[in-house]
């Protein structure tokens, strides 16, 4: 048993490029260990089934945990912060084979799944992985009508702005401009 974190990159991708020496740096420091893996996937290459499955969209996506439980890395991405999540987080967890590390909550969810048949469990997963889609198509749904929105409204203000200027500020300004160093010119 072993927990894993995973970089998900394209090689040409600049950000992924910037992370390659402390991702390799942090490879090289768990190489070798029975029970934690440092890794990066290629999405463009061999990898590129496992990115889909993964849902992978942006690079570099860092994952870790369970192999078969992979969670989304939100910290820091520079060496020192990463060696230390992986210190403190790549080892033995609470997982479905690693139960008697669970909470009593989490150990009684595992057994319920563990009780449902094979086909009872993939139903309730298509039912939450639906959850997801329709949160993420209202999400942009949403977005589509604040970008709306926000056209809409910078149209607003280029017309408001047009029109002044087409009012004749800027010849305001100029007029200004005209007289106060004609009274300066005054003044001497």
């Amino acid at each position: 048993l072993f927990k894993c974190l995973q970089s998900f990159l394209r090689h040409r991708c600049g950000h992924c490029k910037a992370l390659k020496p402390d991702w390799d740096k942090l490879i090289a420091d768990f190489e070798g260990s029975e029970n934690q893996l440092i890794a990066d996937i290629d999405c463009t290459s061999e990898g590129e089934q496992l990115c889909e499955e993964h849902g992978i969209q942006g690079f570099p996506t860092l994952k870790w945990g369970d192999p078969s439980d992979l969670q989304d890395y939100e910290g820091p991405r520079d060496y020192d912060s990463l060696k230390q999540f992986a210190d403190e987080n790549l080892k033995p967890m609470c997982s479905v084979k690693n139960i008697d590390l669970c909470d009593s909550d989490k150990k009684a969810q595992i057994e319920k799944y563990q009780g449902m048949s094979l086909d009872e469990l993939k139903g309730l997963v298509d039912e939450e992985e639906t959850k997801i889609s329709d949160a993420e198509e209202d999400f942009m749904r949403e977005v589509e009508k604040l970008q709306a929105a926000y056209e809409q409204l910078m149209d607003t203000k280029d017309k408001k702005v047009a029109e002044v200027k087409a009012a004749g500020i800027g010849l305001m300004k100029s007029v200004i401009k005209n007289k106060e160093t004609a009274d300066k010119k005054d003044e001497l």
